[in-house]
């Protein structure tokens, strides 16, 4: 049994999922634990504060969950923080302001364009939209301090217009290794996303050779989620990870209680 520790409701405006149908769904699929990570997206693209969420009734909502399920499963709360340079006084203050089990900083906007949206792509091949992403990654994570992990580091290849055709660990190797590099010398994680195999591609987010080679650099905290938006959705091929870690030389995966990480065996 696994923890979804990536999963989305009514408080993310790309979400109408109740939170208690989200846990119902965990429970019938016998996972350990899981953790909400609504999105907290300041300065989205061009719409605003949209993609913000009243953090006090998210946690008064998710509070009385954790109560109510107490005895069936671990509810724990955490958040999708949006990274970008500017923002990183912002999500300091923010994440300190309550008592968050778990941070999820993840790249949703590259100069001022979310790559989800085909015109990022116009002009140029993916592998130039690629490289920028990951440029604007490794900007982020050195720009932005208050996070646990990295989530779905290679996002944007959901959405190229020619997808992982024009994408490989090899052909980004610098960028990337950077990436990696920062996030283990500053105790920082790397999450395993399934969703990218419930968007078509053939790998979930990162790539294997990805998650290989952050083992290989010394990588050890890695935790796993689905990124649902649905009931249905939650620990989405979930029988799957086990695999993924174990060939890349993992024998664990991780949670996080309190912003600490707990280390739970394969």
């Amino acid at each position: 049994m696994l923890s979804d520790c990536h999963m989305h409701t009514q408080f993310s405006p790309d979400s109408e999922a109740d939170p208690e149908a989200m846990i119902e769904s965990a429970i019938a699929k016998n996972l350990d634990a899981v953790c909400f990570t609504d999105h907290e997206d300041k300065d989205y693209a061009s719409e605003g504060n949209k993609w913000t969420f009243d953090v006090d009734q998210y946690f008064d909502r998710m509070k009385d969950l954790q109560e109510k399920y107490r005895l069936k499963i671990p509810v724990r709360i955490g958040v999708e923080i949006g990274l970008q340079p500017h923002l990183g006084e912002y999500y300091r203050d923010y994440v300190r302001q309550k008592p968050f089990d778990f941070v999820i900083g993840s790249v949703h906007v590259v100069k001022s364009m979310d790559p989800y949206y085909k015109e990022f792509y116009e002009g140029r091949s993916d592998a130039d939209a690629y490289e920028e992403t990951f440029a604007e990654t490794y900007e982020n994570i050195r720009r932005v301090e208050d996070f646990d992990v990295l989530g779905h580091l290679d996002y944007v290849t959901r959405y190229g217009m020619h997808k992982e055709e024009e994408y490989s660990y090899r052909r980004f190797a610098d960028i990337i290794d950077e990436i990696l590099r920062y996030l283990i010398g500053h105790g920082k994680g790397i999450e395993l996303n399934t969703a990218g195999l419930k968007y078509g591609l053939p790998y979930a987010h990162p790539h294997k050779d990805v998650l290989r080679r952050y083992r290989e650099l010394g990588g050890e905290i890695i935790t796993v989620g689905a990124d649902a938006h649905k009931p249905e959705h939650v620990a989405y091929d979930f029988h799957k990870v086990p695999e993924i870690l174990k060939s890349c030389g993992f024998r664990y995966y991780t949670e996080f209680v309190q912003r600490k990480a707990v280390f739970k065996n394969l």
